[in-house]
């Protein structure tokens, strides 16, 4: 017979334990974007951004990370300093979750480990600038991010502006028809493309309608499915970058990368940072534009979501 496992420490904040216990609605977000995005302190100043947006759309924002061996639910200031000026923190993803929490280390969390971490600690809602998806090429590499698989696995509904350009969105979007992920616009016919208002895609639905969303969403998962329902919305217009310029860019950019011999999990990171040269700095400039519209989204459709709890329809 074997020993019954063990539980994964949960600490949920003061504030976030509070709003989960009383049914207001709560927002996870990743840690990731504070320690593997901007420098200090600017990324610390973006945080609190993110957060606030949150609460401007009606929710408590819960950032999530990892430290001593448990997964913590929403980050006071100090947390936030300490992550986003002290280098070395590792990005965590739900591969490496395990890991990092049986030896009681720190880690920022990703979009896939920021979902297993909302469903251990009760929250149906996670906003984020954008997925990871199926890359360029991954006919010959299997390039597939972590990202879409936790998406079939974890209960927690993802609002964000798409996947990244860099991706190949087309089958980023056959993948997520495949496994049964919804996806669904609001705001636009198209699945948007991180810091492009379109990915060129038409997006399977489109509700503009935020109690037909949280509607959705409950119905979803009453159906018994396990994963979770994609939730887009792009770039606002003032923010959003013109397709054509970023795709000729990209180009320019994965053409370099081959040159340079760059691959495997070094390649977002230099096409990120290659696309933001070639645009002199907007797409960085989008890229913390979208966190903040994403979030605001986000704090909008959970107060929703907990709306169509309490009234029991």
């Amino acid at each position: 017979m074997n020993p019954a496992a063990p539980s994964i420490p949960v600490v949920h904040t003061e504030e976030v334990r509070e709003a989960l216990h009383e049914g207001r609605p709560v927002v996870a977000l990743e840690s990731n974007v504070i320690t593997h995005g901007l420098a200090y302190p600017d990324n610390a100043q973006t945080a609190h951004q993110v957060e606030a947006a949150v609460r401007k759309g009606g929710a408590v924002p819960a950032t999530i990370c990892l430290d001593g061996g448990a997964i913590r639910v929403g980050m006071s200031e100090d947390d936030i300093e300490r992550f986003a000026s002290e280098p070395g923190i590792p990005k965590v993803s739900s591969r490496d979750l395990p890991v990092v929490l049986a030896r009681g280390g720190r880690g920022a969390t990703t979009v896939a480990s920021s979902l297993v971490a909302a469903e251990l600690a009760g929250i149906p809602f996670f906003a984020s600038a954008g997925l990871g998806g199926v890359h360029r090429g991954a006919q010959a590499t299997m390039d597939v991010s972590s990202d879409l698989i936790q998406l079939t696995r974890s209960k927690v509904a993802v609002v964000c502006a798409g996947a990244k350009m860099i991706l190949d969105l087309k089958l980023t979007m056959e993948y997520l028809e495949t496994q049964c992920v919804p996806v669904i616009s609001t705001g636009s016919d198209d699945f948007p493309a991180f810091y492009c208002a379109s990915s060129g895609v038409r997006s399977p639905h489109r509700v503009d309608d935020d109690a037909l969303l949280a509607r959705i969403v409950a119905t979803h998962w009453a159906a018994g499915h396990p994963g979770s329902v994609v939730i887009t919305t792009p770039p606002r217009p003032e923010d959003a970058v013109d397709s054509a310029e970023a795709e000729q860019a990209i180009t320019e950019a994965l053409a370099q990368a081959e040159r340079d011999g760059v691959s495997g999990q070094g390649l977002t990171k230099y096409l990120m940072r290659a696309v933001d040269k070639a645009t002199g700095g907007r797409t960085a400039q989008a890229n913390m534009a979208v966190l903040i519209s994403t979030a605001e989204t986000g704090g909008r459709l959970a107060a929703a979501y907990a709306r169509h709890l309490q009234s029991g329809n």
